[in-house]
């Protein structure tokens, strides 16, 4: 893995999305880049993945993304890849560029799942921070903290390494493992309250939706991809 940046700002708050529980942090990231009017400043290599990528709308979707907001001084890490396998290391790359970009705050956002047979009425969400003082301020914004659970892939090994760099988790409630546009609305506006980022609630389900419907054509596309990728591998072989 490497990191290529071709700006750096400091003293930014980080914000990572990686597609996991009903792909919130992929849809919840890909939202903010659109509505917070963001460039891109680099981004991260990883040889350990297949070389492919997707094409939207005419243009490349990076696999691993870094863009930058200045107004809020906000760096965010948009993953397009899964990171099944390699959660210790990308959680140490993820360190890495937390460092070069200085960053004073690292935020997970999550999907977390609730049972299949109870419908989600209540839009919860939950943070759990490795520091106290931020732990306070979420709590005081009406965030519920999160008591019980697991919590599992990149996400929890950045919890797990949390040292220099305080990292903080917003999940938002899913009852399915398919793209949840409801549930990534609802993680942008708990992420709202804790940075003041002055997001109008009032079309973000509509965009969120629209950005769920383009996440699962690429998501559809790659998987057709990998498949066909590996019946040429077997047609190789036998």
């Amino acid at each position: 893995m490497e990191i290529k940046l071709w700006k750096k700002p400091k003293n930014v708050t980080l914000v990572e999305g990686f597609p996991g529980f009903g792909l919130v942090g992929t849809i919840a990231t890909e939202f903010l880049i659109d509505h917070l009017q963001t460039e891109m400043i680099g981004k991260i290599t990883f040889d350990d993945t297949p070389p492919m990528i997707a094409i939207h709308d005419s243009k490349v979707v990076e696999p691993l993304g870094i863009f930058y907001n200045k107004k809020y001084n906000l760096a965010l890490l948009h993953a397009m890849t899964a990171s099944a396998g390699f959660e210790w290391k990308i959680s140490r790359v993820v360190f890495d560029l937390a460092k070069a970009l200085d960053a004073r705050e690292i935020i997970c956002l999550e999907g977390v799942g609730s049972p299949q047979d109870v419908q989600v009425k209540s839009n919860q969400t939950f943070f759990y921070s490795s520091d106290s003082k931020r732990s306070d301020r979420l709590s005081k914004s009406g965030i519920a903290p999160l008591k019980e659970g697991i919590i599992m892939g990149v996400t929890g090994a950045l919890l797990v390494s949390a040292e220099k760099v305080p990292v903080t988790a917003i999940f938002a409630e899913t009852p399915t493992n398919l793209p949840d546009s409801k549930a990534a609305a609802n993680v942008i506006i708990a992420l709202d309250k804790h940075l003041g980022l002055n997001v109008d609630p009032k079309p973000l389900m509509k965009k969120a939706e629209d950005v769920e419907a383009k996440l699962k054509d690429i998501f559809s596309k790659s998987q057709e991809a990998t498949e066909m990728a590996e019946k040429k591998k077997l047609s190789y072989v036998g």
